[in-house]
């Protein structure tokens, strides 16, 4: 099992170590970090099915875990929504949107909202790229997707895909923080 010491409490930032956590995935299962014995690090991306930039998003996101998890790098999609604020961000919504985009990523639900306070999300989307080693997750990359929400093809600069190429080159990531842009998490009242 992945363990760490626990920094004070978000927002996390490169070099920290982060702890595991556990939440009901849109199978109805309950999924840890630590279930992901193969696993190098992950792509956290704080999601959710209604805001927009995170829409403009999904085909980035899923490309990200197609193209990383076999790397050892899947992604873990965490929506942190209060269904009484978005109700489109129920957990049933949910289980409908992940079948009917496909998505082969881990979708897990934040309903308490705790672990989204504890890293210091505020957007969404809101990316952490974690590393793993022994038994400790650290923060390599906070941030953006990409420098281009609107459109795919004119981000030149893709800052998660950059980071997890110099992970696996054992180099040093070469922007380890960015703004994330996107929606606000919609926080219980």
């Amino acid at each position: 099992m992945i363990t760490s010491a626990i920094n004070a409490v978000g927002p996390y930032k490169a070099g920290d170590n982060v702890p595991d956590f556990t939440l009901k995935n849109v199978k109805g299962e309950m999924y840890s970090l630590s279930k992901a014995t193969d696993a190098k690090g992950f792509i956290v991306v704080f999601s959710c099915n209604t805001c927009p930039v995170v829409i403009k998003y999904e085909e980035r996101i899923k490309d990200l875990h197609n193209e990383f998890s076999s790397k050892g790098y899947p992604v873990v999609a965490i929506n942190s929504n209060d269904k009484g604020v978005s109700p489109g961000d129920s957990y049933e919504a949910m289980q409908k949107a992940a079948k009917a985009k496909g998505f082969t990523f881990e979708y897990l639900y934040d309903e308490n909202q705790e672990v989204a306070k504890n890293f210091g999300a505020t957007n969404t989307p809101h990316v952490y790229l974690l590393s793993k080693n022994d038994d400790k997750l650290k923060v390599e990359y906070v941030g953006a997707i990409d420098n281009n929400a609107d459109n795919a093809a004119n981000a030149d600069k893709k800052y998660v895909a950059d980071a997890i190429y110099a992970l696996m080159k054992e180099e040093k990531v070469p922007v380890n923080s960015t703004k994330a842009i996107g929606c606000t998490i919609k926080w219980k009242k």
